[in-house]
């Protein structure tokens, strides 16, 4: 169900889980439906060439297969996304958008839409296209055979053969292997936007902008396990990518040097012991 924090009237009207929440927001009691077994997050800023495509493709993938529900969070889209997704809404039951009044970034919109999700367990997919929601099965399935146990938080999907220009591939190799050698996190391919993680885990997480470049690093440092499963990638079709070498080389290295600190002030506890009282 959706977080709780922010007990506003916007979230009332999202989930009216509260009786005078729902009140207040001028909202009529209903019964609410249960919760989904997942959701689907999609951060998506300025793609309403690609993004009912992918919604669809999303819906044919998981329907009678995962009971889901896909939230869209249009990160202050300045083209049709926002009235080509309203339009969408009365054919997809399963789909909710929320939307930013501003652009605040990827991580921004990551959070926004995990904290609305009823789910439990969240799949997240870049709105661009390029992530193939069939590997959502895939990943799906790899938190099965990998164990639910209290340690598991995390799966990554890991672009084995990337469909994008020379530059963005050596740049994002070049950026994986320096990640990887300060934060040891083990995971080759940190900037899939295909991700299966527990709700409750991620937010409890700390959270920062573009920190979604930095999942597996957080788990980890959270003391849960961080598995990687090679998935799809395909060509971008339609629209334009919104990120470069230059507008992420140095913000990297910022928040580089900052989930450094993180990782090196953590220390979690080996075990807790609760004491029962003696007679």
């Amino acid at each position: 169900m959706a977080d709780s924090a922010e007990p506003d009237a916007w979230q009332a009207r999202l989930d009216p889980a509260e009786p005078a929440a729902a009140a207040a927001a001028g909202v009529l009691a209903s019964p609410i439906p249960p919760p989904p077994a997942l959701s689907v997050v999609i951060p998506a800023h300025n793609e309403s060439e690609s993004i009912l495509e992918l919604l669809d493709e999303v819906s044919r993938v998981l329907t009678g297969r995962i009971d889901f529900e896909a939230i869209v969070v249009d990160d202050g889209s300045t083209d049709a996304m926002d009235q080509r997704l309203a339009a969408a809404l009365p054919a997809r039951p399963w789909l909710r958008v929320l939307r930013h009044r501003r652009q605040s970034g990827q991580s921004a919109a990551l959070l926004t839409g995990v904290r609305a999700a009823r789910a439990p367990w969240i799949a997240t997919l870049d709105g661009d296209g390029q992530n193939d929601p069939a590997d959502i099965v895939k990943l799906w399935a790899a938190r099965h055979e990998t164990g639910e146990d209290a340690g598991f938080g995390l799966i990554a999907g890991y672009r084995a053969k990337r469909r994008d220009s020379l530059a963005k591939k050596l740049s994002s190799r070049i950026a994986n292997r320096v990640r990887g050698a300060l934060l040891a996190d083990h995971t080759p391919d940190t900037g899939c936007g295909l991700k299966l993680f527990e709700r409750q885990a991620f937010l409890d997480l700390p959270h920062f902008d573009h920190v979604h470049r930095f999942l597996p690093a957080l788990f980890l440092r959270a003391g849960r396990r961080v598995v990687s499963v090679p998935v799809n990638h395909r060509p971008r079709l339609r629209g334009r990518s919104h990120y470069g070498v230059g507008n992420r080389l140095w913000v990297g290295i910022v928040d580089l040097l900052g989930v450094m600190w993180l990782k090196r002030r953590s220390r979690l506890p080996e075990g807790v012991d609760e004491l029962a009282g003696k007679d």
